[in-house]
């Protein structure tokens, strides 16, 4: 039996086997694990930008509606735990200790196959589909693609609806650096017979998404086609949108900022309308209605800080930095806004910092302990800005912009998923401490 700190330890310790693309190894760990995935209804998230909010806005709506929902989700925020929950609560300790103690040996076992031992993604995985099966029994599960799709180790599902959220150049190593390559990898979540929704807007990529859906007998509902939204009006803290369909309109709330927040929305509504036509689930407007604007989603626009004023926004390739950068120009204009940016070295380095540079009054530049971290110096590099930083020391900057913040000034966080988990319980603390000592 393991300590849950030599649990996490164990699967942390198979990101040493790197991303192993492809579902053999999945198949044969599952199959050693009784299949459990064939034993939960599913939906399956898959896109360049907007899994997360697009499966956190679905949960709430199916929560208001009565039923109990597991997500698996990455990465995580504050806790490991989180990537496997139900009812966004992580699963309990002793829940995945027992797991891995049951995988630990299994996964292992597989080092002299021809597959090879499973990696941490794949290993996290198999570990939620076992919880969700066999432990927890959830009403439907949102599996959130972890990268690609044809190849994910999440593809193992046979999913109620598939959805695409949008598609974006990320991940090019694996997926190929063309539009139609990355869609082509996006597309293979697609089931036969199995309804998708997307909110892909490139005509090159929705081609790629229509012809998999034809070669699978799927029908696609397309967002701006099959489904349509209008943004009525910017919130002080969301954004007000009218949702139409063939089957539906109204207009709806939300707490999350930006209007790519607007598109995820409407793919969930999308998302919900087909459960409910396949009487997967029944629900109200009201549910609608509160589930929208209850939603919310950790390092997404999130204000951790009103005075000073702190946001956490996890823009780490072109189209989400792309977001972040007009939600700035729309919002806060009339603000001094300070850029705190750390990202991977296979991102689009120069493109991200100089879409940056358009909204920042002063841009720094950090880095944390990770595999494959950008540099400050490299990152500085990269950057003409006028008032350009580095920042060596991210806790010791924090420390200084908490004091010295002017009033006029919000500074934004940004970059990579795995550095804003880093910060946002360090930031946490630190607000705690300056309210305490005020």
């Amino acid at each position: 039996m393991f300590t849950y700190k030599e649990a996490v330890e164990w699967i942390h310790a198979r990101l040493r086997l790197g991303i192993k693309p492809g579902l053999q190894r999945m198949h044969h760990l599952l199959a050693e694990l009784g299949n459990p995935q064939e034993r939960i209804k599913s939906v399956h998230i898959g896109g360049t930008n907007g899994k997360g909010s697009t499966v956190t806005y679905l949960r709430n709506i199916l929560q208001e509606a009565g039923y109990s929902v597991g997500t698996f989700t990455s990465p995580y925020f504050e806790r490991f735990n989180e990537r496997i929950s139900v009812n966004g609560q992580p699963i309990p300790d002793h829940d995945l200790i027992s797991l891995v103690t049951i995988i630990k040996p299994i996964a292992e076992g597989m080092k002299d196959t021809e597959w090879g031992e499973p990696s941490e993604f794949e290993v996290i995985t198999a570990m939620s589909m076992v919880y969700f099966a066999e432990t927890a029994g959830p009403d439907l599960v949102l599996f959130e693609v972890g990268l690609g799709g044809r190849l994910d180790s999440t593809n193992v599902i046979t999913p109620l609806v598939s959805v695409i959220t949008s598609i974006g150049m990320d991940h090019m190593q694996f997926l190929g650096d063309t539009i139609e390559q990355i869609s082509y990898e996006k597309a293979g979540i697609i089931k036969r017979g199995v309804p998708v929704v997307s909110g892909v807007s490139q005509p090159e990529a929705r081609k790629v998404i229509e012809e998999a859906a034809r070669r699978n007998e799927s029908h696609v509902y397309q967002s701006g086609k099959d489904f349509h939204t209008r943004r009525d009006s910017v919130l002080n803290n969301g954004e007000r949108f009218r949702y139409e369909s063939s089957h539906h309109s109204a207009v709806y709330d939300i707490s999350m900022m930006g209007a790519h927040q607007v598109q995820n929305a409407e793919i969930a509504l999308k998302t919900a309308e087909l459960l409910r036509s396949r009487d997967e689930i029944t629900y109200t407007e009201a549910h609608l209605r509160a589930g929208l604007k209850s939603a919310y989603w950790p390092g997404r626009m999130e204000l951790v800080s009103e005075k000073p004023a702190v946001i956490l926004d996890g823009a780490h390739n072109p189209e989400g930095i792309t977001a972040l950068v007009t939600t700035i120009k729309e919002r806060f204009s009339s603000k001094k806004v300070t850029i705190l940016f750390s990202a991977l070295k296979d991102k689009e380095l120069k493109h991200m910092i100089r879409l940056l540079e358009e909204a920042a009054s002063v841009i720094s530049f950090t880095d944390f302990p990770f595999p494959r971290v950008a540099g400050a110096d490299e990152l500085f590099a990269l950057s003409d800005h006028p008032r350009k930083q580095k920042a060596v020391d991210w806790q010791q900057y924090l420390d200084e912009k908490l004091r010295m913040a002017a009033e006029d000034e919000v500074l934004f966080i940004t970059g990579s998923l795995y550095f804003l988990s880093e910060v946002k319980p360090v930031l946490l603390q630190k607000l705690e401490n300056s309210r305490k000592n005020k």
